[in-house]
């Protein structure tokens, strides 16, 4: 395979940068071999295996070095794609946007720099995943608890910055971050909020500063490649409570959304509750050929098998409560109070207490199961995420999901739905599971997921993350006035970054130099 090169530059142009590379983290750490690209490759690509190839890779083990990189990639006008640890599987893993540009992999940056269990808070580097800082609290026996998103196998600031979710009251990870550094374009560093001072001694906790605050500029963005941030995490609870339901038909969406929104607003649910339909457990629990090999999707016979064999409904859910006992008792209560009027099913409940061995599984301790849903179809599996944001509405939510399942029938996937629920918004969240040995099966996916972009624009929806390869037609659909928040990230971006050197095309926005060139 030869080696890609971007848009405007020779192989030899590209050849020089990498040298210069070399110079300031070691010829080692310049990682351009067929095995290298490859390797950064997303594993999951879903359509043109063209698309989105890196010329290579470059690891800095620090942020000067980061600076350095910085430097050199304007010199050469090599762009560069950072990565925190590349785990952002199902929306390009460590690929670039741009085929040809380098990665500016980050993961060597591990340090936990400091961890105040009387703040709650901890400050970190970009490499440090959520098994490095569970296993640092544990070790430590720091009573703080993180929030863990469904595959925990990431970077605790990667997964921030793109706005990734977990299941406790601090799930909204995008709003724990507070301070962080950042190597802008030009490769000068700035800190944010209370932490632009010199000896700012309340960096971590407080959010804004004095003056316009950065920090959510940089998440989503390719403004700047954040190198250290403060995170605000849990006090360990004295006691947590989880109630599992089963709602037995699709239509029960509608009523438990209501009381649902209302318990959520009232603060006495105060953490994400994710709503799945029955695939959600038979995918991880299970491949599609042991309970069915014919093509198009699953039949309804087949469907109540998979239910009645899991003990499943149409639709499944937890309610996760943490706090002090008394107040976790009242808060039950008041749950089950209000489903008595609709629900006539088991309530299952787990408790833990503050002392006893910690529970199998939990929202604050990191797993890779949820990565099981990718052998569904067998072969090479790969999987994509549909995630619109809806308002919470019973009515609005059960239109969209019946909407969007037969998108998946008309083109012959499996639907996997599901919603998270935030404090006033849905996540629609849809896996699109294939096979990528499949050709057909893989062009269908790719298919689907354009089509279900066009739909949701339609109904006044849009994702909050997105694939690699949707940037673009995501973007577009937030048009008001002609595109002009668009025309805004355009106009920072030429200004920060005037030769375009840093992850182009992220979230749709391309500097000066590349514009129109989008795949």
């Amino acid at each position: 395979m030869s080696m890609p090169v971007p848009p405007g530059l020779s192989a030899r142009a590209l050849q020089r940068a990498l040298d210069a590379f070399a110079g300031v983290v070691g010829r080692e750490w310049v990682l351009d071999t067929d095995l290298d690209r490859d390797t950064y490759r997303d594993l999951y690509q879903p359509a043109n295996e063209t698309h989105h190839v890196p010329a290579a890779a470059v690891a800095p083990a620090s942020t000067e070095e980061v600076q350095a990189l910085l430097r050199l990639a304007n010199e050469h006008r090599v762009p560069l794609w950072p990565i925190s640890r590349g785990k952002n599987l199902g929306y390009g893993g460590s690929a670039p946007r741009l085929t040809g540009s380098v990665v500016l992999d980050l993961s060597r940056m591990r340090r936990i720099l400091e961890v105040d269990a009387r703040h709650g808070y901890c400050v970190v580097e970009p490499g440090v995943g959520f098994f490095d800082l569970y296993q640092h609290l544990q070790e430590q026996r720091i009573p703080l608890w993180l929030s863990n998103p469904a595959n925990a196998w990431g970077s605790v600031i990667g997964n921030a910055l793109d706005r990734g979710v977990g299941y406790t009251p601090y799930g909204e990870h995008c709003a724990q971050l507070c301070g962080l550094e950042v190597a802008l374009p030009s490769g000068e560093l700035v800190r944010t909020g209370m932490d632009a001072m010199r000896n700012g001694r309340a960096a971590p906790l407080f959010r804004y500063g004095f003056g316009p605050s950065w920090d959510q500029l940089f998440v989503q963005s390719n403004f700047g490649v954040v190198t250290r941030a403060g995170m605000w995490l849990m006090p360990e609870p004295e006691a947590t409570l989880g109630l599992t339901f089963a709602l037995p038909e699709t239509t029960d969406i509608i009523w438990a959304l209501e009381l649902l929104r209302g318990l959520r607003l009232q603060r006495v649910i105060d953490s994400s509750v994710t709503m799945g339909n029955y695939l959600r457990t038979a995918t991880m629990r299970s491949q599609r050929a042991e309970w069915h090999r014919g093509p198009g999707p699953i039949p309804p016979d087949v469907e109540r098998r998979i239910m009645e064999a899991y003990g499943l409904g149409r639709w499944n859910f937890t309610i996760n409560l943490f706090g002090h006992e008394t107040i976790l008792e009242a808060r039950a209560r008041v749950i089950r109070e209000a489903f008595a009027a609709h629900y006539r099913g088991e309530i299952h409940e787990t408790r833990w207490r503050r002392g006893e061995p910690p529970p199998q599984s939990g929202a604050h301790i990191p797993t890779l199961i949820f990565l099981q849903v990718i052998n569904w179809w067998g072969g090479r599996g790969g999987h994509m995420g549909f995630s619109p944001i809806l308002p919470i509405a019973g009515r609005e939510a059960h239109a969209q999901f019946e909407a969007t399942r037969r998108r998946y029938e008309e083109f012959g996937l499996d639907h996997f739905g599901g919603f998270t629920m935030g404090e006033r918004y849905l996540t629609n969240v849809n896996q699109i599971i294939y096979n990528r040995d499949d050709a057909d099966m893989t062009r269908r996916a790719h298919a689907l997921f354009a089509t279900l972009i066009e739909d949701a624009a339609r109904a006044g929806y849009a994702e909050y993350r997105t694939h690699l390869s949707y940037m673009d037609p995501v973007a577009r659909g937030f048009d008001f006035n002609d595109h002009a928040l668009l025309r805004l990230n355009e106009t920072l971006k030429d200004a920060l970054d005037p030769n375009g050197i840093l992850a182009p095309g992220k979230s749709g926005i391309w500097p000066r130099r590349f514009r129109g060139r989008e795949l």
